[in-house]
């Protein structure tokens, strides 16, 4: 039968590594997204096939995110960093809500094109007043365009480098205001030098959709006077070191007694 829009599908050519939606149809091709990483691509008809059921069981095996039972509440009561979650994509927004709301983190989330972030930012610090804000939705590498270094070269990172200078405009200190920004494929070193406590992609790889996330859940519900552990941080990332890299910090929890 023929691919239809709405299909979950895997590539051939890629050896069946990640699962896609089919957005759109034109002709003899499928414009794809990735269901769990931050990835649009377009693909011939001939090179897809339906995900069956012990594909998509198989692939969200492989998705898995690492849990940590993040806090033990005897007596103590927690307040854990607020924070502000930008996204370009709608439906990977909603999972990283979900996501917060499972551990019980207070999270504001807006979805906005990549392009209005940098304009947009600064009204909702001064609104929300988070701890910790999420600069993302998608990005890319263009190999063909030129060399990693350039900017211009991407397809959303500049946008990204705009919105984390805004943020340091807001709150220079990076203790005060946690910034993770970046996408699919970001030019990570830029990110980073414009302010970000976190970035990808050191490998300018793919991400999962819940790996600005994973960094953020876990600023939030370490306490305040504690300082994070980088390399396990990162490694709870689905593809570690290559998809996210970033700078030592303090988690942004206050802890109170008694209850």
């Amino acid at each position: 039968m023929p691919i239809k829009k709405g299909d979950i599908v895997t590539r051939k050519s890629y050896n069946h590594d990640t699962l896609f939606k089919v957005m759109n149809v034109k002709g003899d091709t499928c414009y794809l997204k990735g269901i769990d990483v931050r990835l649009y691509a377009d693909s011939k008809m001939d090179d897809l096939t339906i995900a069956t059921k012990e594909d998509q069981e198989r692939l969200e095996e492989d998705e898995e995110i690492e849990e940590d039972d993040f806090l033990d509440r005897s007596e103590f009561f927690y307040l854990p960093g607020k924070i502000l979650h930008l996204d370009g994509d709608a439906e990977y927004l909603q999972r990283c809500l979900e996501y917060y709301k499972k551990h019980n983190i207070f999270a504001i989330g807006k979805k906005m094109n990549e392009v209005e972030i940098p304009i947009k930012i600064r009204d909702l610090l001064e609104e929300y007043k988070p701890d910790i804000v999420i600069i993302t939705g998608h990005d890319a590498y263009y190999k063909k365009k030129g060399k990693q270094e350039d900017i211009h070269n991407y397809k959303n990172t500049e946008n990204f480098i705009k919105a984390v200078k805004e943020c340091r405009r807001y709150e220079k200190s990076h203790e005060k205001l946690v910034v993770i920004a970046g996408a699919c494929q970001s030019n990570y070193e830029e990110l980073i030098k414009a302010g970000a406590n976190f970035a990808s992609s050191p490998k300018r790889i793919n991400i999962h959709c819940l790996d600005p996330a994973i960094i953020a859940t876990s600023i939030s519900l370490t306490e305040r006077n504690k300082e994070i552990d980088l390399i396990s941080l990162l490694e709870k990332t689905k593809y570690g070191k290559d998809g996210m890299g970033g700078i030592i910090c303090n988690g942004l929890m206050y802890v109170g007694y008694p209850r």
